[in-house]
């Protein structure tokens, strides 16, 4: 039998505070909260917590496009195909569902790579905020809307590209 050891930290943003969760040396979730039940922990002594806190810091501070921290995702095997595909859009750049599913291979598949799209664990690691509505508007972001569109804006400033959908 394996032992779990589970972490996890807060890493308080611009948008606000970041839980992260590491479980056995891989990062399993980043998610914003917007009601904290527990106390803040300001010092965290496990290094791949410590590291995904530096990355995520790094991002905000428009120093960081891309990250290289040990993920652990668990999905059906179409979710993990949706994911894989998300972190091929590039940093300051958008695509729409329409577009997603054509990559995925099947238009058909709109909606069921909407749905993985939302239950993505991984939120600016796994880029889910970087897919957009047909038309260009914001749909759907597990963190608000309001925090997808200050990513997205965040990352057009900072790649220096305005024209963001492709």
């Amino acid at each position: 039998m394996v032992d779990t050891k589970i972490n996890s930290a807060i890493y308080i943003s611009l948008l606000g505070p970041v839980e992260i969760t590491e479980v056995n040396g891989f990062i399993t979730s980043i998610s914003f909260e917007d009601e904290l039940d527990y106390q803040v922990q300001t010092s965290v002594s496990d290094s791949v917590l410590q590291n995904a806190i530096q990355q995520l810091d790094e991002y905000f501070k428009g120093n960081r496009t891309s990250f290289s921290l040990p993920l652990s995702v668990n999905g059906t095997t179409f979710q993990q195909k949706v994911w894989a595909e998300l972190q091929l859009i590039p940093y300051g750049q958008t695509i729409t569902y329409q577009h997603l599913a054509l990559r995925l291979g099947n238009m058909k598949v709109i909606r069921a790579a909407a749905s993985a799209n939302g239950k993505n664990p991984l939120g600016i690691i796994i880029p889910c905020h970087r897919v957009v509505g047909v038309d260009g508007k914001l749909t759907g972001y597990a963190g608000g809307l309001h925090r997808k569109q200050w990513l997205l804006e965040h990352e057009a400033r900072v790649s220096g590209n305005s024209s963001r959908l492709f």
